[in-house]
């Protein structure tokens, strides 16, 4: 049978794996023995302080080939479109939206992951380990003997055309549309594409992703905790006489080093510290069955946690398909001024409060106190269609990242990318007053 490239399940489990093909690699009743199975080297990888309390204790250890200090020194490299530089241009508070970004055709220039990745907007600071940054990858060519390392904070991957095989320390994950996967600070990994490849990235600072807490809900809903999965261990003993390059995000730089072998030399690891993916469908879906548009925060996947109660430094919020049924109701997203900031994405579908302009590998941002909502179409439409049960966003799925920072837009995101729809605001120019100041309640 085909080893699955992924399979041990659950969300922030105590996991424990070794490649098959080397038995008993794992010690066993410690963690630093003298000499470790088949002459690996132990390693941890931290993902909190020493000291924090159990259940925010992140760390793996890992058993490899040679340990990750063994490497030539780093330098400073380029970065391309990728930013922490929130002062390139002014700010703007208007509605912004994006037509989908370009992917680079394969037969013009080779572009692979971390060559594609542009930065839309962000704020905060990696210094002080606080804030976050959104991006695109826009590529079409597989990252050969050369890996990625975020030392900044974690990346949420949403892809949005075409599948990706991510390897990494800890084993291979394969991530198409429709899913996603987390790669946590400090994981190197690898990104094979299979073709022209679009997708969004969230990244935080300071926090790692967590489940919401359900509350009232009870103990089942939204995303189980038994449907995210993780890699199991699988390395390669490889040298590389050209030399592996190592690209390690530092403090909103890019750096890169050599060595002489492959990063992914883990032969076991155990732990609770991993990157992770998770399938979109298996969202359990909680909605309103009586009246009104409950808030988006129902449909909420992860959350990165401020350490105000109930404030995230971002929650990662889908809309998938599911039942409207609400009475006497208004049933789109309603008009809003959030104090949040709001990005959202579109992965394939029609989104429903604009299901023109607003397109697949497309974007919008509604910044902080920012007004949005319905254009004027979906406005008229739902307000005299009949009220019967419905399926909502059949075959679509938008998503958001939402939060409390104030975003600066980048002067890609707001000129160089040249997708920005200057036209936008024009969406809402037909809404009309409906006002009558002889309106009568009706008798019952």
């Amino acid at each position: 049978m085909k080893r699955q490239a992924e399979r041990s399940p659950g969300f922030g489990n105590e996991f424990s794996s070794e490649d098959p093909r080397c038995p008993g690699a794992l010690p066993e009743g410690q963690n630093t023995p003298q000499v470790c199975p088949y002459g690996l080297y132990a390693e941890q990888l931290s993902g909190s302080a020493f000291t924090c309390p159990r259940p925010a204790n992140k760390r793996s250890w890992l058993y490899r080939i040679l340990p990750s200090v063994k490497h030539k020194p780093f330098t400073l490299v380029p970065c391309g479109n990728l930013t922490e530089n929130w002062n390139e241009v002014e700010p703007d508070p208007n509605q912004l939206r994006w037509l989908p970004f370009t992917v680079p055709k394969s037969t013009e220039k080779k572009v692979d992951f971390v060559a594609g990745l542009h930065t839309i907007c962000g704020a905060g600071d990696t210094k002080s380990r606080n804030g976050i940054a959104i991006h695109v990858y826009t590529c079409n060519s597989s990252m050969i003997d050369r890996c990625f390392n975020n030392s900044d904070g974690d990346f949420l991957i949403v892809p949005q055309q075409g599948e990706i095989l991510i390897t990494t320390e800890f084993g291979k994950m394969k991530v198409e549309p429709n899913e996603i996967c987390v790669i946590q600070q400090g994981m190197r990994f690898s990104v094979d594409v299979f073709g022209e490849t679009r997708g969004y990235i969230l990244e935080v600072y300071g926090s790692h992703f967590e489940l919401p807490d359900l509350g009232p809900i009870g103990a089942n809903g939204l995303a189980n905790p038994r449907d995210f999965l993780c890699p199991v261990a699988w390395y390669e003993d490889r040298k590389v006489a050209t030399g592996y390059t190592i690209i390690n995000k530092y403090q909103g730089k890019l750096f890169a080093c050599q060595q002489d072998f492959s990063p992914f030399n883990v032969v076991a690891w155990h732990g609770n510290y991993t990157p992770y993916k998770y399938n979109l469908k298996n969202f359990m879906v909680i909605n309103c069955v009586a009246f009104d548009h409950a808030d988006p925060s129902i449909f909420t996947v992860l959350t990165a946690k401020t350490t105000r109660p109930g404030v995230a430094i971002a929650d990662f919020v889908i809309f998938p398909p599911r039942w409207g049924v609400a009475d006497h109701t208004f049933r789109p997203p309603y008009y809003h001024r959030n104090c949040m900031s709001e990005f959202m994405g579109l992965i394939h579908g029609h989104y429903e409060a604009k299901e023109e302009g607003f397109q697949p590998g497309g974007a919008s941002l509604h910044s902080i106190m920012t007004p949005h909502g319905p254009d004027a179409d979906c406005f008229e439409k739902n307000t005299t269609a009949e009220l019967k049960p419905e399926r909502v966003a059949e075959g679509t799925m938008a998503f958001m990242f939402e939060s409390s920072f104030s975003m600066a837009v980048t002067k890609w995101g707001l000129q160089t990318c040249q997708k920005l729809d200057k036209s936008y605001y024009q969406c809402w120019e037909p809404l009309c007053s409906h006002f009558n100041p002889n309106w009568k309640p009706s008798k019952k």
